[in-house]
């Protein structure tokens, strides 16, 4: 085929594998169909999930790529950039939360129970950044030829369901509504198309950002897993309720371990 002809075939082809991953985030609906009560039970459960696939992405996954493309150095500096820029985020959330007027004592900060109200945000400027990422890798992955991206678009959406069912039951425990969680996780999932978009203008200068922003929501997800949910899930008291938590958060890292060795 002529050259024009296999690149618009080929942008065609990762239009479609981007909006088949920006559609894996509607993978909550499920959830539309449990009752209140049985949603409250599983909540933590998959806030627990979450904790082990946020971690395990982030060291299976993100980071071991992000070393590969951008070396040790250059790796660690944008973790660590994640990691402060969520932790500032956090506060600035945090302190619209207070209405920015006067410094609350601790009984109210205790009563407001900021960490959830900005969990949701917070868990939002990730996946958008994580899925604008993985725009940027389909779309990198046609230019090499259709095989290799329809290759790289199944490996993104097994890792995006249980990231997108994570996702889900944290927006859940931070208080949203079914409906609104799942409409802004499939908005933030969207990105993907910008990260398409990019590849499309700026070609390979796209592609070599991709490991540093890599490793910058590898940061992000750290920050979140350890600074937001593993303290959530302390409040929760009891044996049987600690195993099942311990036992969901192997149950999300071990299936990042079997997606990793799988690709």
């Amino acid at each position: 085929c002529r050259y024009t002809a296999c690149m618009a075939t080929e942008w065609l082809y990762a239009l479609g594998a981007v909006g088949v991953v920006s559609v894996v985030s509607l993978v909550g609906v499920g959830a539309l169909s449990l009752r209140d009560a049985a949603l409250r039970r599983s909540i933590f459960v998959l806030v627990a999930l979450a904790v082990g696939s946020l971690f395990g992405d982030a060291f299976l996954h993100l980071i071991p790529e992000a070393f590969e493309g951008a070396g040790g150095v250059a790796t660690g500096i944008s973790v660590f950039a994640g990691i402060l820029v969520f932790f500032a985020l956090e506060r600035f959330l945090a302190w619209q939360h207070t209405h920015g007027a006067h410094e609350e004592s601790r009984e109210t900060l205790t009563a407001h129970a900021h960490t959830p109200r900005a969990l949701g945000p917070l868990v939002l400027a990730a996946d958008f950044a994580h899925n604008a990422v993985d725009g940027v890798i389909i779309g990198a992955s046609f230019l090499a030829g259709i095989p290799v991206g329809i290759a790289t678009t199944v490996a993104v959406v097994l890792h995006e369901i249980p990231q997108e069912i994570a996702d889900f039951g944290i927006l859940i425990h931070a208080g949203w509504s079914r409906g609104k969680a799942l409409l802004w996780n499939f908005l933030s999932a969207l990105s993907a198309f910008l990260g398409l978009f990019a590849v499309l203008l700026l070609g390979e200068r796209a592609e070599g950002l991709v490991p540093l922003a890599m490793a910058f929501t590898a940061g992000a997800f750290i920050y979140i897993a350890g600074a937001d949910l593993v303290p959530e899930l302390r409040k929760a008291s009891g044996g049987r309720r600690t195993l099942a938590h311990l036992a969901a958060m192997l149950a999300g890292f071990g299936l990042m371990l079997l997606l990793t060795l799988a690709e």
